[in-house]
């Protein structure tokens, strides 16, 4: 095959990003070209891609759900929403009120008053 066939091929296998196909309508992007079970597992973006519309990845993770980016064609990471990871994550065995806390000091015969301070006499 020569390079011109193989132009002509590969260039005819790859579909345009909807992000970045003028025909698309301003709603659409990479998460509506799909099909609702798709979008519904999380839209796929190439690192060069979300650099360049990190806003927009942002909001979509908030919107629509997790947002997959990709590097060297691999998922690398997920962009979800603080709100989805709050709930994912399992409570810190750690975290207690701070009244709690406060109370756990046991500093009740601590005498914390302070003598008066005048400053130091200086000479003028």
């Amino acid at each position: 095959m020569s390079k011109g066939q193989r132009a002509a091929s590969e260039s005819a296998t790859q579909s345009v990003s909807p992000a970045r196909d003028p025909r698309a309508k301003p709603d659409e992007g990479i998460a509506a070209a799909r099909p609702a079970a798709a979008r519904d597992a999380g839209a796929t973006w190439r690192l060069e891609e979300a650099k360049a519309r990190f806003s927009e990845v942002v909001r979509r993770a908030h919107d629509q759900g997790p947002q997959y980016v990709t590097v060297r064609g691999k998922r690398s990471v997920a962009i979800i929403d603080a709100a989805e990871l709050e709930r994912l994550l399992p409570p810190s065995p750690d975290a207690i009120p701070l009244v709690q806390f406060l109370e756990g000091l046991h500093v009740e015969g601590l005498d914390l008053t302070r003598e008066r301070d005048l400053g130091r006499d200086t000479a003028l």
